[in-house]
């Protein structure tokens, strides 16, 4: 089983929309996927279909022990992937962990009890480190980073590759960071094209060649509780995340634990 985060210590660049759709990818080309939600807003639950308001249980309950991912764990009824989802209960959870033992590994000794079950774990990400961000980034073997080619989607790259550096030196040797994922592209700004030319300059082959166009079936998707693969698999958004998921699989060959995070 591998564990990677969807993470980006920027709002509003993706993140949901990401995770969503790549365990929707997996899915489609034979993988058995879990989409962790770790954000208290449960977007990605609701995203994949399933009600946060009416969650029986949730990943709350997984960090706080009362129940194991086996047992928490939904369905995706379009998406073909299990969900841990999320609600209102999560944001809680950050005052409840801070008092408790092994508060940033609850997660990861979870998710590896049900390791057998999955081939990939995707985990959504609040956009911030908080102590649900770092149960994510201490569960998975790799990080990656949805962006936007604008001028502060570079400062805040720079922010979170020092975080990941903190925790691989502090808490998780295996974390890396795979790739950057371009997101939202507009071919017709001039800005984007410089900055997604800067970062492929810049980072070279951590970026990934696959480049998510902006979609407006992939933004009509959610309210329809499907990934955008499922609601409209022929849109250029659809399209572009399964060739990302085709894309990752690839690259990823075998196992890649013990690189170094400095390389990006």
């Amino acid at each position: 089983m591998r564990t990677f985060c969807i993470a980006n210590q920027k709002g509003g660049v993706g993140k949901t929309t990401t995770t969503v759709n790549l365990a929707a990818g997996l899915a489609q080309l034979g993988q058995r996927v879990l989409l962790v939600d770790l954000d208290p807003q449960g977007n990605a639950t609701m995203g994949s279909g399933i009600d946060k308001r009416a969650l029986p249980l949730s990943v709350y309950d997984v960090l706080l022990e009362s129940a194991s991912v086996a047992e928490a764990r939904q369905r995706s009824p379009s998406g073909g992937f299990d969900v841990l989802g999320a609600n209102r209960d999560l944001a809680g959870a950050e005052v409840e962990l801070v008092a408790l033992e092994r508060r940033n590994e609850r997660l990861r000794d979870a998710l590896a009890a049900a390791s057998a079950d999955h081939d990939f774990v995707l985990i959504d990400c609040p956009p911030s480190l908080s102590l649900l961000t770092l149960n994510g980034l201490c569960s998975a073997n790799g990080v990656f980073v949805p962006m936007q080619c604008e001028y502060f989607a570079l400062e805040g790259l720079s922010d979170l590759v020092n975080t990941i550096k903190q925790v691989h030196a502090n808490l998780n040797r295996h974390l890396i960071i795979i790739g950057l994922l371009r997101v939202m592209f507009d071919p017709r700004i001039t800005l984007q094209q410089q900055v997604s030319d800067q970062l492929s300059k810049h980072f070279g082959e951590k970026v990934f060649n696959t480049i998510i166009p902006r979609n407006v079936r992939l933004a009509e998707a959610p309210s329809y509780g499907q990934p955008g693969l499922v609601f409209d698999p022929s849109s250029k958004g659809a399209q572009a995340y399964l060739e990302f998921a085709r894309e990752m699989l690839t690259r990823l060959g075998p196992e890649r634990a013990g690189e170094s995070p400095a390389a990006i």
